[in-house]
């Protein structure tokens, strides 16, 4: 029998199956920019953890500079995988996987960089915010001094009205849109600029809700039918060229149970909270938008000569 924590994890997205990795192996901008960030935080001489290692490809990026690499994973399932993978990669030697629970398990020794990457849009699903801080408290209190460098070090999440069809060849389906950043998506339409609603530094102690009510002024007359949900991982800081290695994650939009016809210049107000970690219907019941200023029925005003 599964625990409760083993059941819930299953659900929310810790026990991927072995074949969905193959979309994450193949994502390029994910490969290329940890690959990056690993590079320039992993030093040689240095121990790193991996916390939800899956596959063991950014644990064997690590293990190209790092002494020492544990690798662990609560899915014994990728464990096997990664053992296996690790070994075609000719680093097994350096890179020891552990069957473990993220939330309990503690290296042998101290380490120099924490790897997780337990990244949903939003942080939904995944427990990146709960696992750190718990590793953050329990390493504190068995090894002192500091803390290692995370990577990724900071999150920036955002929010933004959007329009999206929802019509699949004659069937109206109102569903969870997952699209690629930086490409055209037909049938969608942006109605206002994005507006940040949290930022996550690794560094400091986080809170894992999440409450915001913002106002967006629209752009362009259209139904705003969903809210799309922006997640920007901050990998690294690289301070010496004053700029960072960032992964742009999915964006995801939500529709909205009550859609609201707006025009340019009207005022929306939106609001939501949930939990990091938390599934995505958990979030949808608490999200809502409403109009708070029309710009239309206000009055005109008349200048004379």
């Amino acid at each position: 029998m599964l625990s409760e924590r083993e059941l819930e994890s299953c659900y929310l997205g810790q026990f991927i199956p072995v074949h969905y990795h193959h979309n994450m192996l193949t994502d390029t901008n994910r490969m290329h920019s940890f690959r990056a960030a690993i590079a320039h935080v992993v030093r040689p001489g240095m121990k790193v953890l991996e916390l939800g290692g899956g596959t063991g490809a950014l644990s064997f990026f690590a293990a190209q500079r790092a002494d020492k690499v544990y690798c662990v994973d609560f899915n014994p399932d990728m464990v096997r995988e990664a053992r296996r993978f690790l070994a075609l990669n000719r680093c097994a030697d350096k890179v020891e996987v552990i069957h473990a629970d993220a939330f309990e398990y503690l290296p042998p020794e101290p380490v120099d960089v924490v790897i997780c990457e337990m990244l949903h849009v939003a942080m939904l699903r995944e427990k990146q915010v709960d696992v750190i801080e718990h590793f953050k408290r329990r390493y504190l209190q068995k090894f002192g001094g500091q803390l290692p460098v995370f990577l990724p070090e900071a999150v920036l999440m955002a929010a933004q009205p959007m329009q999206h069809e929802y019509d699949f060849d004659g069937f109206y389906a109102p569903i969870v849109q997952f699209q690629q950043p930086g490409t055209a998506q037909p049938g969608t339409l942006e109605l206002s600029q994005p507006a940040v609603y949290s930022v996550i530094d690794f560094t400091q102690p986080n809170d894992s809700s999440y409450s915001w009510e913002g106002k967006f002024v629209i752009d362009r007359d259209g139904t705003v039918n969903a809210i799309r949900f922006i997640t920007k991982t901050i990998l690294s800081v690289v301070q010496e060229r004053a700029t960072t290695i960032d992964w742009l994650n999915h964006f995801m939009s939500l529709p909205l149970e009550q859609p609201v016809d707006a025009k340019a210049g009207d005022v929306l107000q939106v609001a939501f909270a949930y939990r990091a970690g938390g599934s995505i219907p958990s979030l949808q019941a608490r999200l809502t938008a409403r109009l708070l200023y029309q710009a239309a029925l206000q009055p005109q005003v008349v200048a004379y000569a």
